[in-house]
């Protein structure tokens, strides 16, 4: 018997409407997988201090890697993440490219003349490490940095920048050597905990800690970053702030750097830096930038796309160390 035309009018406005609500379940969940999948794609780009995100950083690709993961030192040399990358507030593109007078207020922290002449001051009095003569010692690997950097049509890939630094030098290092540095590196470098390369790596990314082990590693080149890990390799002249900002870097020369003066000393002397949170940077001399009188007012530099849009001045940071490659 075939149903009545009222009944199949109801049966037709049921499932209709049953139609309707499934649809609109369906997109909600859809509308809100798609954002949380945005929403979780953006965090993992961005670029933010400890504080809020752990960051997951390999360096280097075998048993010796220095990974940082906000663990303890373990068998592969674990060590915290120290939000190197923080430069959100340095990242306002509002700047030129190209020169910076010497009278500007730079987009970072806009310091009193009195203050910033005692940062300067005090960053000049630092021992000296220059070698008078370290221009006149080429290296085929920093020019192949330079090279690299120039040539490359991604010059600002995003990601961690030790990691990106950490890349380019030894990518130039192989092209130049036919095989990454570690192999070169003296066995005098080996200490009590640790192999030639781990010390090398752990002395890259600053691993400070309050134990033994970091404490081990030669403090005169602690806090450093690459410039401590490859001067301390035998690859290259440490060079101060002195040294940097009276034009004694070469192009390729790399740099680590700290916003304050006081987190630089913490983590030389060895902290627990998950406290702490030291901002520091690190990345690749390219050239001076100098004024109609040249002066030197600036640096380009190569890191991941953070700074490098525009050139840095001495009161971006507090404390300034870099090394001129003999290799």
């Amino acid at each position: 018997m075939l149903p009545s035309l009222g009944n199949y009018g109801v049966s037709m406005n049921l499932s209709m409407q049953i139609w309707e609500m499934k649809r609109i379940r369906f997109k909600e969940i859809f509308s809100t997988t798609i954002g949380y999948t945005i929403f979780i794609c953006l965090l993992l780009l961005s670029c933010t201090s400890t504080k809020t995100i752990e960051q997951n950083t390999v360096l280097g690709l075998n048993k010796d890697t220095v990974r940082l993961n906000g663990n303890r030192l373990q068998k592969t040399i674990a060590v915290r993440d120290y939000g190197f990358d923080d430069h959100q507030h340095i990242s306002l593109k509002s700047i030129a490219k190209t020169s910076i007078p010497s009278h500007t207020i730079d987009s970072l922290v806009k310091l009193d003349s009195i203050k910033e002449n005692k940062i300067f001051s005090e960053a000049l009095r630092i021992p000296q490490f220059v070698n008078p003569n370290i221009l006149d010692i080429k290296s085929p690997v920093a020019d192949k940095i330079v090279e690299n950097y120039l040539n490359s049509t991604n010059k600002e890939p995003g990601g961690h920048c030790l990691s990106v630094s950490k890349g380019r030098f030894e990518q130039a290092y192989k092209e130049v050597h036919g095989h990454l540095p570690y192999q070169d590196l003296p066995a005098r470098m080996a200490s009590k905990f640790y192999t030639p390369k781990q010390v090398f790596n752990l002395l890259y990314v600053s691993a400070s800690d309050t134990d033994i082990e970091w404490k081990s590693l030669p403090e005169e080149y602690r806090g450093k970053g690459n410039a401590g890990a490859i001067a301390y390799a035998g690859m290259g002249t440490l060079v101060d702030a002195s040294g940097i900002w009276s034009g004694r870097l070469r192009p390729g020369a790399l740099m680590q750097v700290w916003r304050y003066k006081k987190d630089y000393e913490e983590v030389v002397r060895g902290t627990d830096v998950k406290k702490l949170d030291p901002y520091g940077h690190s990345f690749i001399f390219i050239s001076y930038v100098r004024d109609d009188k040249n002066e030197i007012i600036g640096l380009r530099i190569a890191d991941q796309g953070f700074q490098s849009y525009r050139p840095i001045v001495p009161r971006d940071y507090e404390v300034w160390w870099a090394v001129n490659l003999n290799i």
